[in-house]
């Protein structure tokens, strides 16, 4: 018995010492002398000497000169990894693809669809009735919880509100009695319905102005056009409009990968991308949009490839890579 004991004992030791300390190390120093870079995460440097990320993580970008990676139900966050699980019926996965849809939609012709929206939008009639906003409050009350939700000033508008209106607050807690004391999310649709009636064709959005110091100000006020009404509103501009032909978009511009952390897009998804990011760089510098296009491209195109040298797979590139390139040639943007 004793015996047995000191034999296992023996090779628990062995096993330790072999699988916790011998292996790892051998794999770390093979690692180190034959492929430091990968081995050490893949980790690339800005042209500030400062590291930026790694080419295995996807990051997400918000200027207009830089190339987007696909959409990440993680948030590009590498702890939490994870694909979105919604199914095909799911309005959330709609919802999301149509906020990436609504500032870059484009007729057959080329035209942008921005316009046409922000026009529909402003008449304030869905299906012909009246109150967009209210109906898409109604229709879809996750998205108008998650506005008030995704920053901090927008709950305490909704809380400033509350406080003007307290007869309608009191009228939604009789309907509601399960929530004597509502969080401001909880108020979203009755707060949305009634923004409707007092501002037709109108959202709450960030407008940036200047003080009179010259310092810049940010607030919600009502707007009839911009980034967040292409965004929010373009599925329904779309149900009112079905008969129009659109462009086709690169099924990674609006779907998210299992991991949501992928680095890659694929390259017709980056040249999708690439009048966007060409003309914004060409602004900046003053320079011919049409040359600006061509080096980008040049960039791309040297950036490319395709998985197992080519033999299987679309030619994807890496969103870090492309763009630490652009940051390169044409400096940081404004």
């Amino acid at each position: 018995m004793g015996r047995d004991i000191s034999k296992s004992i023996l090779l628990l030791f062995f096993g330790v010492i072999i699988c916790c300390a011998i292996y790892p190390f051998v794999l770390w120093v093979v690692g180190q002398a034959v492929c430091p870079f990968e081995a050490n995460g893949s980790m690339v440097k800005g042209p500030d000497g400062n590291v930026v990320g790694s080419l295995l993580i996807a990051q997400p970008f918000t200027k207009d000169e830089y190339f987007q990676p696909r959409p990440s139900a993680a948030s590009y966050d590498a702890s939490a990894s994870t694909s979105s699980a919604l199914s095909a019926n799911n309005y959330a996965l709609r919802d999301r693809a149509a906020h990436t849809l609504g500032a870059i939609a484009a007729y057959k012709n080329g035209k942008p669809v921005a316009p046409d929206l922000e026009s529909w939008f402003r008449e304030d009639k869905f299906q012909g009735n009246p109150h967009i906003v209210a109906q898409w409050a109604d229709m879809h009350n996750g998205s108008a919880q998650g506005w008030v939700k995704a920053d901090a000033t927008h709950g305490a508008i909704v809380d400033g509100w509350a406080k003007a209106h307290v007869g309608l607050v009191a009228k939604w807690i009789k309907e509601n009695p399960g929530t004597p004391k509502p969080a401001a999310a909880d108020l979203a649709v009755i707060f949305f319905e009634n923004f409707s009636g007092e501002h037709p064709g109108e959202f709450p959005s960030a407008v940036t102005r200047k003080r009179p110091d010259g310092k810049d100000v940010t607030t919600i006020e009502p707007v009839k056009e911009g980034a967040d009404i292409q965004a929010t509103f373009f599925d329904m501009w779309r149900q009112d409009h079905p008969q129009v032909d659109l462009q086709d978009v690169p099924g990674d511009l609006v779907t998210a990968s299992a991991s949501g952390l992928d680095p890659h897009i694929t390259l017709q998804n980056a040249q999708y991308q690439l009048d966007r990011v060409a003309s914004k760089w060409a602004s900046d510098l003053k320079r011919d949009p049409g040359t600006v296009k061509k080096e980008i491209a040049q960039i791309l195109d040297a950036a490319s490839e395709a998985p197992w040298y080519g033999l299987a797979g679309e030619r994807i590139v890496n969103v870090l890579e492309v763009n630490l390139e652009l940051r390169k040639k044409y400096g940081a943007p404004p």
